[in-house]
């Protein structure tokens, strides 16, 4: 295993030779932070110092400027204080966060997308001594909680002082809130990594190079843009940051770059405009990769996409590369190096393969429970991702979350496999399906549409009655001019259910 990680970080170029300059700051990094965001950007300045770091709307940073400016704006910031960060995506989201690192601060990252009421709550549920928040969330930010604004920063980092900091502060815990697609976001407390093996991990089927300029359109709030931006520090890479998403001014930027994390429907988006520059790598996850938008990126982008399967509480499970989607366009993939994957029944025994059951998964990142003091289901060491799948020719296969699986008329029915097949309609643009209550087969699927026009409910119903059992029909097909999302781009179920 060790062997393999090496090898896998030299193929990346992670491990290289290194000047006395460059060794002489990876040693010093080391001693000062440890392994985190910290240690990072200390390396960075020691191996490649003139080399942009950051590249966002207020302009280019070098790894030397980012580690002189967030051991300037540490003492801003208290050692054990817990610091919320509500910005969307620049320098600012992450100077602060790896500040925190430099003063043992706990950083909560904060879904833009949260209501003035949800933020109170959060606030107090994760007990949040402060906020950097960008301008525009002036008017949803709880009231008595002191605030940095992000344009507030610049001045921080100018008049902050260069006096040396505590060496080996306490660990700050790094806390990402669950997506709330269900209800009230549970803050999930992220381990930092003990080793490089985890880089190596996703390195291992994602072929990531150091150096890359690396676009980063995923809300870097959310588990899969958070992990973006490490792996890109491991990788002494040039991140892209911007503070909206916009596909014509991503693919712009796609031009200079050679990798972009993305979540499914910046993908859909983006196949929606005629630009298509070249890249080496699109690495997607964050929500389920419709089949029919895999397909179509791997047809007009080439053999560059690679999916990701994951969650915020088991970081991944498996990744999909472009040979795999182009033989089976709906599967999450392999496990990567490390990584142990179980399809287990209700008793915890593994299924037959080919068999739906439980997904459980290990690795290295598995994360450290809520902060309200409960966790996920545990299975010998593989904690639950709390989704079913099954696993064919070695490749997995996610039928949906286990919460969304209904049983209508004693059959049971997974909306994912649903909404795979309609996404491949003629005309579906979008499609999110899931269960409601049936008075006469105790549930029933419903299915809301974006597409075109010509689109009618009884196609829709043909379309799936020719292709799966009886019981997967939906009977309730609404077109919609869009699907509400939250600000990772994951549907929010619970308000399309309210309207049935």
């Amino acid at each position: 295993m060790l062997t393999r990680v090496l090898l896998t970080l030299v193929k990346a170029g992670v491990i290289r030779p290194l000047g006395p300059r460059g060794l002489a700051g990876t040693v010093r990094g080391y001693l000062q932070w440890d392994i985190t965001l910290a240690w990072g950007y200390q390396t960075g300045a020691g191996r490649h110092p003139d080399r942009a770091a950051i590249v966002d709307d207020d302009g280019v940073l070098t790894y030397a400027e980012v580690n002189e400016r967030t051991s300037r704006l540490a003492h801003a910031f208290r050692a054990g204080e817990r610091i919320g960060l509500l910005c969307r995506n620049h320098r600012g989201f992450i100077e602060t966060m790896t500040a925190c690192t430099k003063i043992g601060a706990d950083a909560v990252l904060l879904n833009t997308g949260l209501s003035k009421g949800q933020l109170a709550q959060v606030a107090q549920d994760q007990k949040i001594d402060r906020i950097v928040a960008d301008r525009e969330f002036a008017d949803v930010l709880p009231s008595g909680v002191p605030t940095y604004f992000s344009d507030e920063l610049e001045s921080l980092i100018l008049n902050g002082p260069t006096t040396p900091l505590p060496r080996r502060p306490p660990r700050g815990r790094l806390i990402i809130l669950t997506s709330g697609t269900t209800g009230t976001p549970k803050g999930a407390k992220r381990p930092e990594p003990a080793s490089l093996a985890p880089a190596a991990a996703l390195l291992s089927r994602i072929p990531l190079k150091h150096g890359d300029v690396i676009a980063i359109t995923s809300p870097l709030f959310h588990a899969w843009g958070l992990a973006a931006f490490q792996l890109g520090l491991v990788l002494g890479a040039t991140l892209v940051l911007r503070r909206r998403f916009d596909p014509v001014q991503t693919l712009k930027d796609a031009e200079k770059c050679t990798a972009m994390f993305v979540v499914p429907v910046m993908l859909q988006r983006m196949l929606e405009t005629p630009h298509r520059p070249k890249l080496r790598i699109i690495a997607s996850s964050g929500s389920a990769l419709p089949p029919r938008v895999a397909t179509r990126t791997l047809e007009e982008f080439g053999p560059v996409l690679y999916n990701l399967y994951g969650s915020t509480e088991v970081s991944w499970a498996s990744i999909a590369t472009p040979e795999e989607m182009l033989r089976e366009p709906g599967t999450a993939g392999r496990p990567p190096l490390g990584t142990r994957l179980a399809i287990v029944d209700d008793q915890g025994n593994p299924v037959a393969p080919g068999e739906t059951g439980r997904i459980f998964v290990g690795n290295e990142m598995l994360f450290d429970g809520y902060t309200n003091g409960t966790s996920k289901e545990s299975l010998n060491g593989l904690m639950s991702t709390g989704d079913l799948g099954y696993v064919k020719d070695g490749l997995l296969f996610v039928a949906g979350r286990d919460d969304e699986m209904i049983v209508s008329g004693g059959e049971n029915v997974y909306p994912r496999e649903v909404e795979d097949l309609l996404s491949n309609l003629d005309g579906v643009t979008e499609v999110a399906v899931l269960g409601v209550p049936d008075d006469e087969f105790g549930q029933r699927l419903a299915a809301f549409v974006v597409g075109d026009e010509s689109l009618t409910a009884d196609h829709v119903r043909e379309h799936v009655k020719a292709n799966l059992a009886r019981f997967s029909v939906p009977r309730d097909v609404f077109f919609v001019n869009e699907l509400p999302r939250n600000a990772a781009g994951k549907v929010l179920k619970r308000q399309l259910r309210e309207q049935v």
